[in-house]
């Protein structure tokens, strides 16, 4: 069964085409790569499909639902994103960070209750984060903060995960355990994993699908070996 399927896609940015006539289909539970060259649309594709852009034409469904149908919360409860590496503006803590994932269950204006909580060091525990949890974003190296924004995702308990290009500035081996980490969350709680990726190798080593878009708008999507 499908949990993302994506219909003639069109996306421009002025007149220049970003995305046209892009379909694929991602299997529930799957691993699946997004791969290009820069400027083919591959983190145009993922703000798409969690609802940040609108297709010019075509549409997104998730769990069969078309997005546009779906309000912002109850999206969130469906995808969880993870962007590149960046350091926020606020010092907030890295458990402060961890638990804004539980927004889109308890509102803006509430607390988190003991289960959330629970949620949260359940999620830091498992990236193995939870000693940085009284520490801000700028005291940690990048694969750690990669470490806390993945955290963070698993903290929101969606069923669809969403990054953007996670081990851009790591070296090999944060790139490789993040990449572990993806695997467990696939094979051991089911998760469906959605990743750009420049990295072929690592890419062709964890996924099991791959969608390759080119500069001029063509794509390949299948089993990620036959892609790649």
């Amino acid at each position: 069964m499908n949990v993302i399927e994506a219909d003639s896609l069109k996306f421009s940015y002025g007149k220049g085409v970003i995305l046209d006539n892009l379909t694929f289909q991602v299997p529930r539970g799957a691993f699946f790569a997004v791969a290009g060259p820069n400027g083919a649309g591959k983190t145009t594709l993922l703000n798409l499909l969690c609802g940040l852009l609108k297709p010019a034409a075509g549409s997104i469904r998730i769990d069969a639902a078309d997005i546009r149908e779906c309000s912002v919360r109850n999206l969130a409860q469906k995808v969880a994103v993870v962007r590149q590496e960046y350091v926020p503006v606020f010092d907030f803590t890295v458990g402060q960070i961890v638990a804004m994932a539980r927004n889109p269950y308890t509102g803006l204006l509430s607390f988190e209750s003991t289960a959330d909580m629970e949620i949260v060091a359940g999620a830091m525990e498992m990236t193995g984060t939870a000693r940085f949890a009284s520490r801000t974003l700028r005291e940690l190296s990048g694969g750690e903060r990669q470490r806390i924004f993945i955290a963070r995702a698993i903290a929101q308990k969606t069923p669809i995960l969403l990054l953007d290009e996670p081990t851009s500035f790591l070296d090999f081996k944060h790139q490789v355990a993040i990449y572990d980490l993806l695997k467990t969350m696939q094979l051991e709680n089911g998760r469906t994993i959605v990743i750009v990726t420049h990295d072929i190798n690592l890419a062709a080593q964890y996924c099991d699908r791959a969608l390759m878009i080119a500069s001029d708008n063509s794509y390949h999507v299948g089993e990620a070996e036959e892609v790649f």
